[in-house]
């Protein structure tokens, strides 16, 4: 049975794992920051994650709304529309600035309101300083995954792996200099960890901006030939990315919110929750990789008219989140109290964010074909529904229900925990039955005559 998926599971595999290599490095400069900011306490630790919850709060709308473009250029280079390619890589930059001007405001507006959160006096103080300086490299965070995300759907995928796992060297050098205060510098420790890492992404999007300019083999997808249909596809990328940012948004809203609510319980729960969380993000950017690629091989077969690949594509890729989770699933049952000791020697908080790794153990396969399911349905351009999907999933199901249990039950932490774990569930089984349902129904004359309407309208 598997055979028959064997070159769609080389296909995204070969997409998918440049683009994993890259969502991992990007994932463990978080990871460095938190292992070195723990270092110091729990104080600082509690402020970091903080922070990182309302920092990626309000970014990911954009990271979300940016992850179109792959997939909208994959349809354009399968269909053979270069001069569409060409004109896609500008307007993918226009709007990463678009939307690092948004961002950029909302997250100055909360940082100066910290207090809306409720956290210690000490954790909001160290909070709004890192978080003044982390918004301050939103632009080139976003800018760069613009740019990486053309380039994804052009099928050219190392790139940006190999800038990303250079920035990540970048990263934590930065970081041991400037958090302990390393050849005489002062030590700046939570502040450090901050510049670290918006200069880094300032050097990563110049890379990425100029490998695509001087690279010999972006030339031919770059040769505008006129420029009739910018503003199209400006607007595209907002019509189909925009639900998903906004799928991002309350996904990573509900996460968000369930650190803020445990750093109502103590901050030794919220730093728990951190590791926790942090080592859980590590697996859902494999998934993450994976969705990218299914995203892409989808739209490449979209473009290129291939019912078959089109829906093989998809199944493919919804059956590698699963082999993949299910192994990460059980190691975090098996190894758990190893993995938060790389982490922090506190008892205390060892202790809980272990427990935490045993339920993240029984969530991972919902969180994969989640993940999955929203790139793949992306790939078809269908997500708006997802987003109704995605809200129900996490504000009617998973945050209530968690609260209920934390307060009512006593659980804490842990049943914040068990109701975003129902919430993953929700959406798993909803969204991969949506898929499956639409990509059966597609109808690719019905496609060709919504475009023209939209086109001379």
């Amino acid at each position: 049975m598997l055979s028959v998926y064997k070159p769609y599971f080389t296909q995204i595999l070969k997409l998918s794992y440049p683009i994993i290599i890259g969502q991992i490095g990007i994932v463990l400069m978080g990871v460095a920051d938190v292992v070195m900011i723990g270092n110091i306490n729990a104080t600082n630790l509690a402020a970091a994650g903080l922070a990182n919850s309302v920092y990626f709060l309000v970014s990911i709308i954009g990271i979300g709304t940016l992850s179109a473009v792959s997939p909208i250029v994959a349809k354009a280079k399968g269909a053979g529309h270069t001069n569409e390619t060409a004109l896609l890589f500008r307007q993918s930059i226009w709007a990463s600035l678009a939307l690092s001007l948004f961002i950029v405001i909302v997250l100055f507006i909360l940082t100066i309101n910290l207090e809306w959160f409720g956290q210690s006096e000490e954790v909001t103080v160290l909070t709004k300083s890192y978080l003044h300086i982390l918004n301050a490299g939103t632009i080139f965070m976003l800018s760069f995954i613009g740019i990486k995300q053309y380039s994804d759907g052009l099928s050219i995928t190392k790139p940006s792996a190999i800038i990303t796992l250079i920035g990540l060297g970048l990263n934590v050098f930065l970081n041991w200099v400037l958090i302990y205060g390393k050849f005489g510098l002062p030590r700046l420790e939570l502040e450090g960890a901050g510049y670290a890492t918006s200069f880094t992404r300032l050097v990563m999007a110049l890379a990425m901006l100029t490998y695509i300019l001087k690279g010999s083999i972006y030339k031919p997808w770059l040769k505008i030939k006129e420029q009739i249909g910018g503003l199209r596809l400006f607007k595209d990328i907002f019509r189909i990315g925009l639900p998903s940012g906004m799928q991002y948004f309350f996904e990573v809203g509900a996460f968000a919110s369930a650190a803020i609510m445990i750093g109502w319980f103590s901050k030794e729960q919220l730093a728990a929750h951190q590791i926790a969380i942090n080592l859980a993000s590590v697996t859902y950017m494999v998934a993450t990789g994976l969705s990218a690629g299914g995203s892409i091989a989808v739209g490449d077969a979209w473009g290129r008219k291939n019912k078959k690949d089109l829906i093989m594509s998809g199944k493919a890729a919804l059956v590698m989140s699963v082999l993949f989770m299910g192994s990460t699933s059980l190691l975090f049952a098996m190894f758990n109290t190893f993995f938060v000791g790389l982490y922090i020697d506190d008892v205390l908080v060892g202790g809980m964010a272990a427990n935490l790794l045993l339920i993240a153990a029984l969530f991972q396969l919902s969180d994969g074909v989640q993940c999955v399911s929203l790139g793949i349905l992306r790939g078809i351009n269908d997500t708006k529904l997802p987003t109704v999907f995605t809200v129900i999933a996490y504000w009617v199901i998973g945050i209530p229900s968690g609260w209920l249990m934390a307060k009512y039950f006593d659980l804490g932490l842990y049943g914040i925990w068990f109701g975003l774990s129902l919430g993953l569930t929700f959406s798993a089984i909803v969204l991969s039955i949506r898929f499956i349902k639409e990509s059966n129904e597609f109808d690719f004359v019905k496609d060709e005559q919504q475009q023209f309407k939209e086109l001379i309208n």
